[in-house]
Order: C-alpha cells, then structure tokens, then sequence
C-alpha cells in the first residue's frame, strides 16, 4: 500500500511538473511573438525590446525577484548572439562595416563587457533594473529630442577617449542585456561617420559585446538558486532557443507595419516605449 502511494506522489509531482513545463514553454513563445513585432517594427533586434519581455515573463512564471532580472539580462544576450552575427555578417559582404574602427576597439569593447559581467555578479537585482531604468530613460530622451546634426569630432576620437567610451559601450549594454547599437550609432555619429556605416558597423559591436557576455552571465549565474529549467547560470537556453524562431516569425510583420509609419512616428514611439519601461523598472524599485 505504501508503495502504492509513493508511486502515486512521483507521477502527481511528475504531472505537475509537466504542467508547468507546458506553460512555461508557452509562455516563452508569447514573449517572443511579442519581441519580434516589436523589434520589427521599431527597428533594432536587442534587448531594449527583449529584457522587458523576458523580465515580466519571469514575474509572471514565479522566478524570484533577485535574480529575474539577472536572468532577463542573460537570456536576452543568448538570443542576440545568433541575430548580431547573422546582421554582421549581411553587412560585411556589403561592405558597409568600417573594420578599420572596429580593429581599434575590439579589445575595449570587450575589457568593458568583462567588467559589466563581473558587476552583475555581485549586484542586486533592483541594482540592475535602477541601471536598466535610467540608460533607458536617457535613449528615450535622445530620440524624443535629438535632431541628428551634433558632431563633437571632424574624426575618430582621441585614443583615450575612444578607448573609454567604447569600453563604456561594452559595460552598459551588457548590463542592459543589449546589443550596444544605439549608443555605438551615437558615438559614431558624433565624428562624422553617416548612420549608415554606423548601423553597418554597430552589428559587430552587437558581436563583441553579445558573445563574451553571455558566457559571463553564464558564469555569474552558475552557483545561483531557484533558476527555471534550463537554465546555465543566467541564461535560460529554452528561452534562448523558443525566442529565436517565435521573434524570427513575427519581426517580418511587426516591419511591415513600420514602412506604413513614418520614420519621425517610428522614433518617437519607441521613445515612448522606452519612458514606459523606465517608469515600470522605477516603479519596481520603489
């Protein structure tokens, strides 16, 4: 009789663990549908869109505030190293990367990743979503106002400087779970270079900063608690492989929509998104 019941126990806890295995993939195939509309229709494939998402995703499944942010982060660098290498690779046969620049600040873009991994070692989830807030916050404000004609260089910057706010580059945007083109459009286009070459380009920063990232939140991650399944440290790998092909499905659509908007329209509204996950991760801190 008692054997009876353990058998009983093992497949009720074995049925409830499917059951929230199911929804849990369910779930991550929603964030991505979501994810990809949006990126589609705003343009950009990194984390500005995805660790919003992933977090809320995370919530909602019941990972614990400590270290749901944590894993947002991760999991979103999982998924941006596919699409920043496939972007960077489309953009080198066009020629349009500017290898020279890149050459010059490989190494720093990935001193500053390293150092950004290693602080989201030992930080706190609200840390990282107050960080997450502001950066965010900032990006809005640039697109809200910004009128694209400041140019602070007639060329590269001065190496210390380039070499300081490209390892910058590398800190924030891995702390933010993020490709780094927005704040590497900027850089470049502050000494002259044309948004053009300086999206072309930002896609292998995308790579630089995507690639040692996500092995560092693996790292950081790796003694943590309370992880969902399938998890390495502070990558969920379902939610790496269950994103990609959901936000690969949708993005075609979400840009169809953006080329019926106007570029001003398409700026302003992803401002607007960015204030409201501002107020949402500074809401969350209160």
């Amino acid at each position: 009789m008692q054997e009876l019941e353990a058998v009983g126990l093992v497949s009720q806890l074995l049925g409830m663990l499917g059951g929230e295995f199911v929804f849990f993939v369910l779930a991550l195939v929603v964030a991505g549908l979501v994810a990809g509309l949006m990126s589609g229709l705003f343009g950009i494939g990194g984390g500005a869109v995805l660790v919003p998402v992933l977090y809320q995703l995370f919530g909602v499944l019941g990972i614990a505030e400590a270290i749901a942010m944590q894993l947002a982060v991760g999991t979103s660098l999982g998924i941006i190293v596919p699409t920043s290498l496939r972007s960077f690779q489309s953009h080198l046969k066009q020629g349009a990367v500017d290898l020279l620049y890149l050459r010059k600040v490989a190494l720093w873009v990935v001193l500053g990743v390293a150092l950004g991994s290693l602080v989201a070692s030992v930080i706190s989830g609200v840390h990282l979503r107050a960080i997450f807030a502001v950066l965010a916050l900032l990006m809005a404000l640039k697109m809200l106002f910004d009128r694209g004609n400041v140019q602070i260089w007639s060329d590269s910057p001065p190496t210390p400087w380039l070499q300081i706010l490209t390892g910058g580059i590398g800190f924030f945007s891995v702390l933010m779970g993020i490709g780094g083109g927005v704040f590497n459009n900027i850089l470049m286009t502050l000494f002259g270079r044309n948004i053009h070459k300086a999206v072309a380009t930002s896609s292998g920063v995308g790579v630089l900063i995507a690639l040692p990232g996500v092995l560092g939140f693996m790292g950081a991650g790796f003694s943590a608690t309370g992880l969902p399944v399938g998890s390495i440290g502070f990558v969920n790998i379902p939610g790496v492989l269950l994103v990609i092909p959901a936000s690969m499905l949708m993005a075609p659509y979400g840009a169809r929509l953006a080329h019926r908007l106007s570029q001003n329209i398409l700026q302003k509204s992803f401002a607007l998104f960015l204030l409201l996950v501002s107020l949402r991760f500074f809401l969350s801190l209160l």
